[in-house]
């Protein structure tokens, strides 16, 4: 009966796991895709490309698209069991709600298993790739397009503009090219009309011109011998190379170094090697700070410690009110000018130092951020079906209504927990261990509470208790003003 049991609620969750999950993930990705619309329109991407880009993109969302499928999951599942009755008939046989939670809990661990291998080994080679194909794209200069009247700047150190372009797209008039090579050696190509071909290796764009005149300006600066050569033609052609227009592939190297692209191995070695520098910065600090307080390197070594105290009762005896008064009068100025210079080279010397350890400080908070990322984030998605469970047997509502809107509720008290963690560990407010754990330290005991109202059926998304609930106060409150009358 019990693995008749668990095929039931294992095939009634499967379903919509699959559904809700890629839903998510869908989401998440178009979210990507209009993050960056303006770096992907007009770079003229092939299919291929633009697939390889949404691919990447929508790995890196899959340790956070799979809790909110677990939440929304779960649910649905008790929800429509729940509403169908099948769950009230499981308990009446005396079956446990923890009993009949089991199997998914197995489940749920394996999709925590799932989660933590993806984040650690498979997303760092997505972060990868996307950092990669992004580069090439954000690089990539837009698909050629001359539009009548409007600058195309395309190509590297040139802008062109046309008058007019006939239907047949080649033939063009009232040509504009401005180039500037470097520095003032600017040249100009005004041309009454032309024509524009492809090479027969597809490798440079032909500008043929007719009827025009080349204008150069050749010289320094602020220099009043320049050159200006003007220039007149009757054919003049005019070549732009098209590999410019490709995307230019990157190495993988150039983006190795990064944090995300590292799993949970490299960051603990990373985060000792970087601990290590803090303290290696304090020990030069101290190093250089001594070439600037002169004074220990006169002290008088064969001076034993009752001799000093001594002298520091002579000058105590003298009265001395101020350091002051044991320089002479003609050396004052110069012994405060000299104070007042070490004085600002040491708070040069220590801003520097500072800055520097506060940017090795952040570093190392920055790798312990991901480091506790891809745990916490595995682990949610086992804390959010303790949530999702008993909420969907306490709802009894199956379908995409009321489950919905609580599972997005739960999801976004999730997602800001984890936004806010992470944001107050950068600032400093709270450690990493906290900061970054803070959504599963809040929401577990939530769902410890809402297990455990769950088995002793409470009404706690039940719209006729609370009406009861508010009928007795106000009958109550009702006795209670006539008895004090």
């Amino acid at each position: 009966m019990f693995k008749k049991l668990d095929k039931l609620i294992l095939k009634a969750f499967m379903w919509p796991f699959v559904a809700t999950f890629f839903i998510t993930l869908f989401v998440f990705m178009m979210q990507i895709l209009w993050k960056y619309i303006d770096d992907l329109v007009g770079k003229g991407l092939d299919f291929i490309t633009l697939t390889k880009f949404l691919i990447y993109a929508s790995a890196t969302l899959v340790t956070l698209a799979m809790p909110i499928a677990i939440l929304l999951s779960s649910i649905m599942t008790f929800g429509k069991l729940g509403e169908n009755f099948e769950l009230v008939a499981i308990k009446s046989s005396g079956i446990s709600l923890l009993r009949f939670m089991r199997p998914l809990f197995f489940v749920s661990i394996l999709l925590t298993g799932v989660a933590f291998l993806f984040a650690n080994y498979i997303a760092p080679v997505a972060n990868l790739k996307f950092a990669v194909i992004y580069n090439d794209i954000y690089r990539k200069s837009p698909a050629f397009d001359l539009k009548d009247g409007v600058f195309y700047n395309g190509f590297r150190g040139f802008s062109i503009k046309v008058g007019k372009k006939e239907k047949d797209k080649s033939t063009l008039h009232n040509v504009l090219i401005y180039e500037q090579s470097n520095g003032i050696q600017d040249n100009t190509i005004i041309s009454e009309s032309g024509k524009m071909t492809v090479s027969a290796d597809k490798k440079f764009l032909e500008f043929h011109l007719q009827n025009g005149q080349r204008y150069s300006e050749k010289g320094e600066y602020n220099s009043a011998n320049n050159e200006y050569v003007q220039m007149g033609f009757k054919e003049y052609n005019k070549l732009f190379d098209l590999t410019q227009l490709n995307i230019q592939k990157t190495s993988d190297s150039l983006f190795m170094n990064n944090m995300r692209m590292k799993t949970l191995r490299l960051l603990d070695k990373d985060i000792d090697s970087l601990k290590k520098i803090p303290d290696s910065l304090i020990r030069q600090n101290r190093s250089d700070l001594k070439a600037y307080i002169q004074y220990t390197k006169y002290r008088d070594s064969t001076r034993t410690k009752k001799q000093t105290e001594v002298a520091d009762k002579i000058i105590i005896n003298k009265k001395v009110k101020s350091f002051d008064d044991l320089i002479p009068d003609s050396l004052k100025t110069i012994v405060r000018d000299q104070a007042m210079g070490t004085v600002s080279s040491i708070r040069s010397l220590l801003e520097v130092t500072g800055s520097v350890y506060d940017n090795q400080v952040d570093d190392i908070i920055q790798h312990k951020i991901e480091w506790h990322k891809k745990l916490s984030l595995s682990i949610a998605c086992m804390v959010l079906f303790f949530i999702g469970a008993p909420l969907g047997s306490i709802i009894r509502k199956g379908g995409l209504g009321l489950p919905l809107v609580v599972a997005l509720i739960f999801f976004m008290i999730f997602y800001l927990l984890n936004i806010f963690g992470e944001k107050f560990t950068k600032d400093h407010l709270l450690v990493p261990t906290i900061g970054m754990w803070l959504p599963v330290i809040i929401l577990t005991p939530v769902g410890f509470f809402l297990t455990y109202k769950a088995m002793h059926d409470s009404q706690l998304f039940n719209k006729e208790f609370y009406y009861r609930l508010i009928k007795n106060i106000k009958s109550r409150k009702r006795k209670f003003s006539e008895l004090k009358k």
